[in-house]
């Protein structure tokens, strides 16, 4: 194995929780290491090219209810960078969307951008942030923490963050024998969630859906369909994005791409004109896409031999604005 690279705070994922303890951590002059398995940081903040355009795939938007939070936000309009998109959706029987005075926030170029954003802010003060690594264990060491990942690298540090959904923490603890009391195990194992799968497709000819550009169905089996050009993330294509129901896409998780994008075509089908087609299509799984139950505090404690703190968007609220107010709980408590 090779040396071990050493930093203050390990943070296990690089979404919104993880970058916003990042924040803190990195102001308050900690080193700070951040590891992410995908190929980009972003986690659920996803936006996926698609020929000439692009399309959010997994977080739609966000809203805000906390003013911790919504003083970042207004940060983030002041730079132009998140803007607000609606303040409610039709349900596809109104000819446009009902407002119920919650401000839906749309991040320009896509969701990930904000990601990308607060990944290059961490980045500028300091913090390491790495993407391709998948960490498979997280063990105690001494007085701090050992961490292994698939290539056989390993990282060291005296406190840990892990922000992954609760059924890979706890496949990462129990991986590196980390001692967990009862109430730490059962609080993890009583998180649920309920997967999801999106549709995403490049159309040419004309789209009807009703202002400002998206349906939302709650009892539907596809209850979001959008149109990212009329959003104001795709000006060069129109790609529209379908997500089907927690219920759905848990009785079809495993079905062939093909047998899928049938489905959601014939969901998205009676709000293209007669002669529009569809050009290019693509079908992405979420298998942890939104908490059911969650934990009641915006972070668990371990109590082990050195810091352990767990967090991410099951824990407090199941909303990107959740997911940052436990990054920010955690950074502060850390």
């Amino acid at each position: 194995m090779s040396e071990s690279q050493h930093t203050d705070v390990l943070i296990i994922g690089a979404g919104m929780s993880g970058l916003m303890a990042a924040s803190v951590l990195v102001a308050a002059g900690r080193r700070v290491m951040l590891l992410d398995k995908g190929r980009s940081v972003g986690g659920r903040l996803a936006t996926r090219r698609l020929g000439a355009g692009r399309a959010d795939h997994g977080a739609q938007f966000f809203t805000v209810r906390d003013p911790e939070f919504g003083a970042w936000v207004e940060r983030w309009r002041a730079e132009g960078l998140v803007y607000v998109w609606s303040h409610g959706w039709s349900d596809g029987s109104l000819a446009d969307a009902p407002p119920d005075g919650h401000p839906r926030y749309a991040v320009r170029d896509g969701m990930n951008r904000l990601a990308k954003h607060l990944a290059a802010q961490v980045a500028a003060q300091g913090a390491d942030i790495l993407t391709d690594v998948r960490v498979t264990a997280v063990a105690p060491q001494d007085d701090g923490w050992l961490l292994t990942s698939e290539d056989g690298r390993s990282f060291t540090a005296g406190a840990v963050i892990l922000t992954a959904p609760a059924p890979q923490t706890l496949a990462l603890l129990d991986a590196g024998a980390t001692p967990l009391t009862a109430d730490g195990r059962a609080s993890l194992e009583r998180i649920r969630y309920a997967p999801s799968l999106c549709g995403l497709y490049v159309v040419e000819g004309e789209v009807h859906l009703p202002a400002p550009g998206a349906v939302q169905r709650p009892d539907a089996d596809f209850v979001w369909i959008a149109d990212n050009r009329r959003k104001g993330i795709s000006p060069d294509a129109t790609v529209i994005t379908v997500h089907a129901s927690g219920e759905w896409s848990a009785a079809h998780y495993g079905a062939p791409d093909a047998e899928l994008s049938e489905a959601f075509e014939r969901a998205l089908r009676p709000w293209l004109a007669a002669d529009a087609w569809i050009v290019e299509e693509q079908i992405k799984r979420w298998r942890y896409a939104a908490p059911t139950v969650l934990h009641p505090e915006r972070f668990l404690r371990i109590a082990a031999h050195a810091p352990l703190l767990i967090g991410g968007d099951a824990f407090g609220a199941p909303r990107v604005e959740g997911a940052a107010l436990s990054g920010l709980a955690i950074g502060r408590e850390m």
